[in-house]
């Protein structure tokens, strides 16, 4: 089969090769799926830049989701899925014309369900729906801040938030985006680097705190976010984006925990307020009933018309290259996938 396959950290333009390697061998309650077309994540990007540590070793097949058929399993539970569209999570390996992965990671989609929007369900609205309805409960009226709200997890807790009626505060580094996050619900767009997001946010709420903060930047905005949390609030991280524009040595990690700055648990428990970190890789390898339940949840909502996912853009496998540093560069809103 052919793979898009990572073979040197660094330029994304330099970084893959299509090349041709056996199948994988299905594992117990496995699952093999001819695959249409894979996402993208940002995760991809710091794994392609040699800066996560989960990543496997190069040369290697990136790729948490792909959409395809089933067929074949490895097990009696994934039979019934044989035959079956599905969207799914893997375990990297999704970079690939035939990926595997565990049945309770697939869930059935329809014919008529676009591939491209498809993708978006794996990671990123599975990431969403565990950050804003399982990790935390949101509830109409609640004050919500969203870091990189245009990008696939940010429209994704955008949609979820404004289901449960909340307002919403979504950042975003251009002016571009600003039309696109007010299409999407967001009642207060802000433009974080024309902006001191903390300032606007105490301006449009009149100097009212926030509930929740949804945080996938990191660093400094960590203790940014800390200033704006109300009695009761939450901040969710679920990714440290700020590292991507570092040089990934053991300086700019320490760096970066500097810029997190150091809190005691104590603040925390004087103002009734919590900190959640949210690594969906850890999920999906050790809770894989819950990976189950988001996934079939966001899956039933994108069918019910609930939720809609957006797709900042399509490329074909030879450009994939391209569609790295496209996702790279922060300029897309919505999911970027590839097609076989």
């Amino acid at each position: 089969m052919k793979v898009a396959a990572l073979i040197r950290n660094g330029n994304a333009n330099q970084a893959f090769e299509i090349r041709e390697i056996e199948k994988p061998k299905l594992d117990a309650l496995d699952v093999l799926i001819k695959v249409e077309a894979f996402g993208l994540n940002f995760a991809d990007v710091m794994a392609r830049k040699g800066m996560y540590a989960a990543a496997p070793p190069i040369p290697s097949v990136l790729g948490y989701d792909v959409v395809g058929e089933v067929i074949e399993s490895n097990c009696e539970e994934g039979e019934s899925l044989i035959g079956k569209r599905v969207v799914a999570m893997t375990r990297f390996g999704g970079y690939a014309e035939f990926a595997k992965t565990d049945y309770r990671a697939c869930a059935v989609i329809s014919d008529q369900m676009n591939a491209a929007a498809a993708t978006a369900l794996a990671t990123q609205y599975c990431t969403a729906y565990y950050a804003a309805y399982e990790c935390t409960s949101l509830f109409a009226g609640d004050r919500v801040l969203i870091h990189a709200a245009a990008g696939g997890v940010g429209t994704a807790i955008t949609q979820l938030a404004k289901l449960k009626g909340c307002e919403v505060y979504g950042l975003t580094s251009t002016d571009a985006k600003m039309d696109y996050l007010k299409s999407q619900g967001v009642d207060y767009p802000i433009n974080h680097v024309h902006e001191d997001y903390v300032a606007q946010v105490f301006k449009h709420s009149n100097g009212k705190k926030i509930d929740v903060a949804f945080n996938s930047v990191g660093g400094s905005t960590f203790r940014k976010d800390t200033q704006l949390l109300d009695k009761g609030g939450k901040q969710v991280i679920y990714g440290a984006a700020e590292m991507a524009d570092s040089r990934g040595n053991i300086f700019s990690k320490l760096n970066l925990v500097r810029k997190f700055g150091f809190f005691t648990p104590i603040s925390l428990l004087m103002k009734s307020q919590g900190i959640i970190g949210i690594n969906m890789l850890e999920i999906a390898d050790n809770k894989k009933m819950v990976l189950k339940r988001c996934l079939e949840e966001v899956v039933k909502l994108t069918a019910a018309g609930e939720l809609k996912p957006e797709v900042g853009g399509e490329f074909p496998v030879d450009k994939i290259g391209e569609a790295h540093a496209f996702l790279e560069g922060r300029k897309s809103t919505g999911k970027i996938v590839v097609k076989w």
